[in-house]
């Protein structure tokens, strides 16, 4: 556990960015994400590992993995105590909302950040082309340990994902914000694949100090405030 750098520091550093890119900016009561005097650390590096390959297998299903050979992988690589019953659902019987499945490709590419497996996380860029080849090769039957003899994961400092996380709270508002009012967002990104990433930063990025609860689970990660 490390400390956290100061909120309102960091607050500063992520309006400046939300107005360099021409975006609208949250009221001066929008909350801190964390207080002064929180520690900061990540999710051990195996969790963001098995998270990030349940949800390429999702993603996977999405465009066309048979359920037969996605439940076959999960179970050989020993992942399925790592599968929500809603991603469960999806995959073993293709119930539930695709589109919301499919967007989890953005959520899987925050993670291989934080694991050091992609090199920016530009809120104006769509995943980098290399980045499905730094995943399991699922077609190729590449299992999950197999993979991560692969991988060499660096995961990223938690301060550095602590400051991006802020920033990425502040442009989920200002995203959503922007298309309300029929403002276009800068680049290539959309207020969906901001949340997506968003949502993996807040599962991932865990805070300690008096104001915080148990860390939750991936299905309980609150992205209405």
């Amino acid at each position: 556990m490390k400390a956290a750098p100061d909120p309102r520091a960091v607050r500063d550093a992520s309006l400046d960015e939300l107005e360099r890119l021409g975006l609208p900016l949250p009221p001066p009561t929008f909350p801190l994400v964390w207080e002064p005097g929180d520690g900061v650390e990540l999710r051990p590096t195996a969790e963001l590992e098995a998270r990030a390959a349940v949800l390429h297998v999702v993603v996977g299903r999405c465009f066309g993995m048979p359920a037969e050979t996605a439940m076959s992988w999960l179970l050989a690589s020993k992942l399925v105590d790592f599968v929500t019953p809603p991603e469960w659902q999806f995959v073993a019987g293709d119930r539930g909302d695709h589109r919301s499945f499919v967007l989890h490709h953005d959520a899987v590419f925050a993670l291989a950040w934080l694991l050091g497996l992609s090199r920016h996380l530009d809120p104006t860029a769509p995943p980098e082309d290399r980045f499905m080849r730094q995943m399991p090769d699922l077609p190729g039957g590449e299992l999950f340990n197999e993979w991560r003899s692969r991988s060499l994961v660096a995961p990223r400092d938690a301060v550095e994902a602590a400051v991006l996380l802020d920033l990425y709270y502040c442009l989920d508002w200002a995203f959503q914000e922007a298309e309300r009012n029929g403002v276009r967002p800068p680049g290539e990104v959309d207020s969906n694949a901001v949340g997506q990433r968003r949502w993996a930063l807040e599962w991932a990025v865990l805070f300690s100090g008096p104001y915080h609860d148990r860390p939750p689970e991936w299905e309980e990660v609150d992205l209405s405030v």
